[in-house]
């Protein structure tokens, strides 16, 4: 279906909604396609190529609210969808920040952000294939010692979204994306150790090489070889970008507005309280071209924005979608998402910590003994609390220098110690998701190992 059409779809459910008694109404309509080839020893282990088409209504009667939706377009489903939401709306509760955002708010950006690439459609399924073989084969060619892989991928997406609601606004956008991720498995005399790399863009173009990938991949494995434990210590602990994305992550966690209503964060009550140290700075930027969390207008219609989470080691903002904004007596930040399923969430735009001026290899020389981080597992993360305790493997660190290999360690802290004890923040940010960081070493950290 053409955009035009989506969006000719969510007016004609929006209207018949209204039609039927609805107070407010919106819908997402949504289309796309997806293909996933999967490689593991030269073999095709799955292959996946599926079209879709689906929508959600959201229906108000007054404070009351309810969602529902089909994959099913025909006219009499879309009025049977109607009547079973309108009936669920009318036996829910009412809940005075339920609405939608408010007319003037509603715009759709006009610029180009970049999401959609036509080269993504244009490969071949032979092609795909092919990106994933290559980027296997270049792992199993890296080193000896890589004897077996879990496997290597390539996936890609494309579709068309369609945003309208009763308020008078329609739209839509077109995005895309394409990925390949390498899985390899080196083996010595002291066992096994697996790794990983991926390269995620928005178009075939902004890949990395499927060769580059699948050597990284086979270079992090085999530097994994021999890890052991160490004692238990307090030390300076480095995390990567991929270690310090998942910190980023806690820190989402940790402003989403709902956490904050709930007073389930513990940063819920400290708008304009320092919360970090003065070299943290944290945004989300809805407006970077190409960027994971780009688009633009949100789940609601709020068009795409520059929020400073943390400016200087200060917060300053939630993020926001119009039911969290009420709730707390703010205003949105254009951040609401939202499925064809329930009401909007809160999710990051491209939620990133700034970079600073060190390069990694920078960071690690200052160290004289610490643990690089290349690897959490686990989640064992309070938000309410900030308590902080994840599995990790990665490198030692002595002298500067990386050392051997570390794995089954944990590493504990706070949440608010670490953002008030990054000490050096790289130059390195690379956006392969909604979330980012560049490599970060934070202070005084333990480290708990034999």
């Amino acid at each position: 279906m053409a955009d035009d059409q989506l969006e000719q779809v969510g007016q004609d459910l929006v209207e018949r909604a209204i039609g039927a008694g609805a107070t407010a109404a919106d819908a997402i309509v949504r289309e796309g396609e997806e293909f996933v080839a999967t490689i593991r020893l030269g073999h095709i282990e799955q292959l996946k190529e599926a079209a879709s088409k689906i929508l959600g209504l959201r229906v108000f009667l007054g404070a009351r609210s309810a969602t529902s939706y089909s994959s099913d377009f025909s006219s009499p489903e879309l009025e049977r969808l109607i009547g079973r939401t309108l009936a669920m709306a009318r036996a829910t509760s009412e809940d005075p920040a339920n609405g939608l955002p408010e007319a003037s708010l509603m715009k759709a950006y006009e610029g180009d952000l970049q999401l959609y690439s036509p080269d993504v459609a244009s490969l071949s399924t032979e092609e795909r294939i092919a990106m994933a073989r290559r980027a296997e084969q270049a792992a199993l060619g890296t080193d000896s010692r890589i004897r077996n892989s879990e496997g290597a991928s390539f996936e890609s997406g494309e579709g068309t979204r369609a945003y309208v609601n009763s308020l008078g606004f329609a739209a839509s956008y077109r995005v895309s994306y394409c990925a390949v991720t390498v899985i390899p498995i080196a083996q010595n005399g002291d066992g096994m150790q697996r790794d990983y790399w991926y390269s995620v863009s928005r178009s075939v173009g902004g890949l990395e090489s499927p060769e580059a990938v699948g050597r990284k991949a086979a270079e992090r494995a085999l530097r994994r070889l021999g890890a052991r434990k160490v004692p238990t210590c307090k030390v300076p602990v480095v995390f990567d970008q991929d270690a310090a994305q998942s910190l980023i992550d806690h820190i989402f966690e940790a402003v989403r507005g709902d956490a904050i209503y709930r007073s389930a964060s513990f940063l819920a009550g400290k708008l304009t309280q320092r919360v970090a140290g003065e070299n943290v700075t944290i945004l989300d930027d809805g407006l970077r071209p190409g960027g994971f969390g780009s688009r633009p207008f949100d789940d609601e219609g709020i068009p795409p924005s520059v929020t400073p989470v943390i400016e200087g080691g200060v917060l300053r903002n939630y993020l926001l979608n119009s039911y969290t904004a009420r709730r707390l007596n703010l205003h949105t930040t254009g951040n609401a998402a939202r499925g064809v399923a329930g009401p909007p969430g809160v999710s990051p735009k491209n939620f990133y910590l700034q970079p600073g001026t060190f390069a990694p290899e920078q960071i690690i020389r200052s160290v004289k003994t610490g643990f690089y981080v290349t690897e959490l597992i686990g989640s064992g993360v309070n938000i309410v609390t900030g308590d902080y305790s994840r599995g990790a493997a990665g490198l030692w660190i002595e002298n500067g220098e990386l050392n051997y290999p570390v794995h089954e360690v944990t590493i504990a802290g706070t949440l608010s110690e670490m953002l008030n004890h990054i000490t050096l923040i790289g130059s390195d940010l690379q956006f392969r998701s909604a979330l980012a960081s560049p490599t970060l070493l934070v202070e005084g950290l333990t480290v708990a190992g034999t």
